[in-house]
């Protein structure tokens, strides 16, 4: 399959170029690798004797932080604009662009290194950047790898994890004329070897934010590249893009979150690099765009609220059952696995990705590895709920005429074996039919139509009634 039929253009969630909920030729080595590090981190965890006692502080900290979401944003700004930082708004990722584009041409910027961030996919940045004629280079190796080959991360932390060595090989091939290899060691020197440049050469650098903090106005960044600190200090203008949860009240608290983060993200005990930027370096620019882009929708529903608690470690993807089998494409947008499943809904609305609360089987795995304990599964529920009672995918006229039909079909038995007779011969007539892509093409790429039974026993039954009367048995 093509880059290009894989890549997906964001909201409006689920276009007909999406490529279905199941791939049969989805990657081997996207289920081994997250089952690997989930079994890994879990272990990490279980040797933590007060490992409970951080998700809880993590979970009261996150708790006071949403509730006071509007004070705490304000006094980050204050305290960090008193620093030289310029501090801007934006309500949706359209202005968030505009607001990049314009600060990219006060600075007269032709390139752009960025460290990774989340926000930026969620604005499609990179497709502005290009419109505008500017180069963006990604410079965290799995975001530099998929942007090479067009694609879209798959993972919230390792966003080429559904590449295996042989497929970077014949990535860096083809894009950066390198020789074939699929030695880890050497990819990695020839990604460093090309980015190098990058670094000395970009007008520009930009980067996500991990944590805001209030009281001390600090940026907090963890990396374990160096890419990021190196994409952030070295080109004359930094742009930090952060979406509003990411504030925390004080600096006192930043501890207990960069511990969770790190084991439940990549189980280490403590990430390899973690900057605090307090303010603009002098000779330098430091901008902070500050976006809602459907968060505060989120907040106003107090079932999913929490979910603004998440701090993207990706331990829930890594336990997901259905995201290690489906990926993160199926999903449809930025954010795959579980999180993903309640946080699009809530930033991009139900009517767009009212199906994706379906996309779970309520395990609860989910809430067992949270870091911040999250109940994904009950959250997940509620929003099944909203979506066969709004405007929705899985409230259309269509499935609302098929529940009806259901129901008639279910409420008595005459109606029950008439149902069946139908269905048996829309089986046997669908085998004949053209399946064109689309959503019907794209459940049956991966299944085969169930095969006829032989009467029902019913019709047995009533046929011979005392077939078995006199069985001994």
């Amino acid at each position: 399959m093509s880059a290009e039929n894989l890549h997906l253009e964001g909201a409006p969630f689920l276009k007909r170029e999406n490529a279905g909920l199941y791939e049969p030729a989805g990657s081997k080595s996207l289920g081994e690798a997250t089952e690997r590090s989930s079994k890994h981190n879990r272990a990490i965890a279980a040797e933590i004797p007060y490992w409970q006692d951080w998700r809880e502080a993590a979970r009261q900290i996150k708790s006071y932080t949403v509730a006071n979401l509007d004070k705490l944003l304000v006094q980050f700004e204050r305290s960090i604009a008193a620093r030289g930082a310029e501090v801007l708004w934006a309500e949706n990722a359209e202005e968030a662009n505009q607001l990049v584009l314009q600060i990219a041409r006060e600075h007269d910027v032709q390139s752009v290194v960025k460290g990774k961030s989340m926000v930026s996919e969620e604005m499609e940045l990179n497709r502005t950047f290009e419109a505008a004629g500017i180069r963006a280079v990604e410079t965290d190796l799995g975001e530099y790898i998929v942007q090479l080959a067009r694609q879209r991360p798959t993972h919230i932390v390792t966003p080429a994890l559904h590449l295996s060595a042989e497929d970077v090989g014949r990535i860096f091939a083809e894009t950066l004329d390198e020789p074939f290899s699929a030695n880890h060691q050497h990819l990695t020197n020839v990604a460093r070897k090309h980015l190098r440049e990058e670094y000395l050469e970009a007008d520009m650098g930009m980067s996500g934010v991990n944590f805001a903090i209030a009281d001390t106005g600090t940026l907090v960044l963890i990396e374990n590249e160096g890419n990021g600190g190196l994409s952030t200090s070295t080109p004359p203008v930094h742009v930090a893009l952060m979406g509003i949860e990411k504030v925390l009240p004080s600096i006192n608290y930043l501890p207990v979150f960069l511990t969770l983060l790190a084991r439940s993200g990549t189980g280490q005990k403590l990430t390899t690099y973690t900057h605090l930027i307090h303010g603009a370096t002098p000779g330098r620019k430091l901008y902070i765009i500050i976006l809602d882009n459907g968060r505060t929708n989120v907040l106003k529903d107090p079932a999913i609220r929490a979910s603004l608690h998440c701090i993207r470690c990706g331990g829930c993807l890594n336990a997901c059952p259905v995201y290690r089998r489906v990926g993160g494409w199926a999903y449809g947008w930025v954010y795959p696995g579980p999180i993903g499943s309640i946080v699009t809904p809530g930033l991009v609305g139900l009517d767009q990705a009212g199906t994706l609360p379906f996309a779970s089987s309520l395990c609860g795995a989910c809430h067992e590895v949270c870091p911040l304990k999250i109940d994904i599964p009950h959250q997940l529920v509620h929003l099944r709920h909203r979506a066969v009672n709004e405007p929705s995918p899985m409230n259309s006229a269509v499935d609302r005429l098929t529940w009806k039909l259901w129901a008639w079909a279910m409420s008595g038995p005459k109606r029950y074996r008439l149902a069946m007779k139908a269905v048996r011969l829309g089986v046997r007539l669908a085998r004949f039919l053209p399946w064109h892509p689309g959503k019907l093409g794209a459940w049956t790429r991966g299944r085969e139509l169930p095969k006829v039974p032989g009467p029902a026993f019913r019709s047995r039954f009533s046929r011979n009634p005392n077939a078995n009367r006199n069985d001994p048995r």
